[in-house]
């Protein structure tokens, strides 16, 4: 056991997967002798030697068609793009080849790969560096959206991803990548895609959250459950699609009612499609309509606004009280 942060952990991950099969290597722009920008593949080009990790052209659709081509053709391939807002270029190779190709060839090929993306915002960066549109992908037939909260998920979800058949949409939520440390295991092991975790049980709601929105729903929990005396069951959704309804149903089915976090603006968001779906199957035992908190619909701000545009604990706690005024 190592105690890690979040990157720390992913290139971990990395490293172990790579130590493990041969067919895994890295590509991306500055993931090879800067270590990325935001250093998770450090150390990797060192130990792999540079035709495993691959510095490439500023290209995204480049990177992934590369991808598609690899896969396809039996390597593992772990294409990074450096921030959420620029992987819009390669969308379409996303969307017309690698979420389709199993469907479209019949089963005769899959697309083994591990797509790499940050994303989030809160970090003071520059425009367009700090999207959450995790529903473009979401939306995506064939494609696995996966977000951890925490470096022992990051890795073992990483390891997941990497042994999954099919394509895995990877997204690091940025803000949380040095913000904590964790005990996390030195070996291989794996967390399960498509599986929620209960962070938190409780009897009185139900709040469903992932990425960095989870550590800071946790933290007004606790002061709500201490003020108000209320008992907050907290779920880790970890795998955005196919995302685990059986945990969240149960929950809703216990608590009766249904809060759900998320750092993507509110219209369209998968809150939307959590809060259909648990309507659709939890309306007899709901106490309350299921209350979503989320980012205003506006672009993400830059520097003096941006704290203000994703949930604050402010909106959060007024979001978990508005189900229990109902």
């Amino acid at each position: 056991m190592s105690s890690k942060t979040l990157v720390q952990a992913i290139n971990d991950g990395l490293r172990c997967a790579m130590a493990r099969d041969p067919r895994v290597i890295l590509l991306g722009e500055d993931v090879g002798v800067n270590g990325g920008v935001f250093r998770v593949t450090e150390g990797l080009l060192e130990q792999f030697g540079e035709e495993r990790v691959i510095d490439t052209p500023l290209a995204e659709s480049g990177i992934l068609g590369t991808s598609v081509g690899l896969a396809a053709n039996g390597m593992r391939p772990i294409p990074e793009i450096q921030f959420m807002g620029f992987i819009y270029p390669g969308f379409e190779q996303l969307v017309s080849h690698v979420a389709r190709l199993r469907m479209r060839s019949r089963g005769r090929f899959t697309l083994p790969m591990v797509v790499r993306v940050p994303f989030g915002g809160r970090i003071r960066a520059p425009e367009i560096h700090s999207d959450s549109t995790e529903t473009y992908f979401a939306h995506t037939p064939g494609l696995t959206v996966v977000v951890p909260s925490n470096p022992y998920d990051a890795k073992g979800l990483l390891l997941a991803s990497v042994e999954s058949e099919d394509p895995v949409i990877f997204l690091e939520p940025m803000r949380i990548y040095r913000a904590f440390r964790e005990e996390v295991p030195d070996e291989y092991y794996t967390v399960p895609l498509r599986k929620a975790t209960v962070v938190k049980e409780g009897t009185d709601v139900t709040v469903i959250s992932w990425g960095t929105m989870v550590r800071e729903t946790w933290t007004v929990i606790q002061r709500l459950e201490q003020e108000r005396g209320v008992s907050v069951e907290l779920i880790d959704l970890r795998t955005l699609s196919p995302w685990d309804e059986d945990t969240v149903m149960t929950s809703v089915n216990k608590t009766g009612r249904a809060v759900v976090v998320h750092e993507a603006v509110a219209h369209l968001g998968l809150g939307a499609e959590i809060s259909a779906r648990i309507h659709e199957e939890c309306i007899l035992q709901l106490e309350a309509p299921v209350a979503r908190v989320a980012s205003f619909d506006v672009p993400p701000p830059l520097f003096q606004l941006e704290d203000l545009h994703a949930p604050t604990p402010q909106r959060i706690s007024a979001g978990i009280e508005k189900v229990f005024a109902f």
